[in-house]
């Protein structure tokens, strides 16, 4: 199956998140990964430890850029500062797309450090993909857009999720990242069918996917990345790839973390559908050629 054109990077199959915990061990042991996804802010500095690490790392892997700070919807305008050290360190680390989440989180210059969901209107569209088209004329690299896990909707809403993330990146003419896991939360808070989710979003956009576990509570589940991917997860995966193909998967794992070698074992397990897909991609042509 071909690569989509907002993923031209089919080969990179399965990474894994870039965490401190795991520095020594990746450094002394040379593990064999993929790649390795690492959160732009903990490296958007003038020097010390991160960015020595980080080095380090560039020499032996691949890495790819995932930012938790842009807030493309907030009203704000965009930090061109901000930009110009983000900018930097993708020259820095060659990093083929970058990735940041379809939210907002800043009013007035103040920030809430946190991913806040949408109200799916038009307006927000209008003023969102205006945003993410002015990052990535900045940037000059193609940018993936996430969508987010939710715990609270808008009554001003006039569409979907999914609708909504789809008029985004449309008319901002870029990319998504797909994270199967924020959809069965927000589906379990919100109660939608979240294969619907999946069908409906343009697969030929999906220029990463990510999977992740999460935490089930009384009244709500939360995307807290501290524990495997669940089955529903796993098969709201398989039904993402048979859409859009092979496409470059990175396991999130943040909390409780636990070694090098589980979380590397838990990641590799996306390799299973990735084969199943890419074997079921190859009958008819072999069909063809009889």
């Amino acid at each position: 199956m071909a690569a989509n054109r907002f993923n031209g990077f089919t080969d990179y199959g399965i990474g894994i998140g870039l965490r401190v915990p795991h520095y020594q061990h990746i450094l002394t042991e040379s593990p064999v990964v993929g790649w390795f996804e690492v959160i732009s802010e903990n490296y958007m500095v003038d020097g010390g430890r991160p960015l020595a690490v980080l080095d380090q790392i560039l020499e032996q892997y691949r890495v790819v850029q995932h930012g938790v700070s842009m807030y493309f919807g907030s009203a704000d305008r965009l930090n061109k500062e901000h930009l110009r050290r983000l900018k930097a360190l993708t020259r820095r680390t060659s990093t083929p797309w970058l990735s940041d989440h379809l939210c907002w989180g800043s009013v007035d210059g103040r920030y809430t450090h946190d991913l806040l969901p949408m109200p799916y209107t038009w307006e927000a569209v209008k003023i969102t993909a205006e945003k993410v088209r002015q990052v990535q004329d900045f940037l000059e690299i193609p940018i993936a857009v996430e969508n987010v896990s939710s715990y609270a909707e808008f009554h001003v809403s006039e569409m979907t999720e999914w609708q909504f993330l789809t008029e985004v990146v449309e008319r901002a003419d870029c990319g998504i990242l797909l994270d199967v896991n924020n959809i069965y939360v927000s589906s379990m808070n919100h109660s939608f069918d979240p294969r619907e989710y999946v069908d409906f979003v343009p697969a030929e956009r999906v220029a990463q996917i990510h999977i992740a576990g999460h935490s089930h509570y009384q009244k709500y589940i939360l995307d807290t990345h501290d524990h495997p991917v669940i089955d529903p997860v796993w098969n709201l995966y398989a039904q993402a790839i048979g859409r859009c193909g092979p496409t470059a998967t990175l396991l999130e794992w943040d909390d409780n973390i636990p070694t090098f070698a589980e979380v590397h074992a838990e990641a590799l397990k996306a390799n299973r559908f990735l084969a199943e897909v890419t074997a079921a991609s190859t009958i008819p042509a072999m069909e063809g050629a009889k």
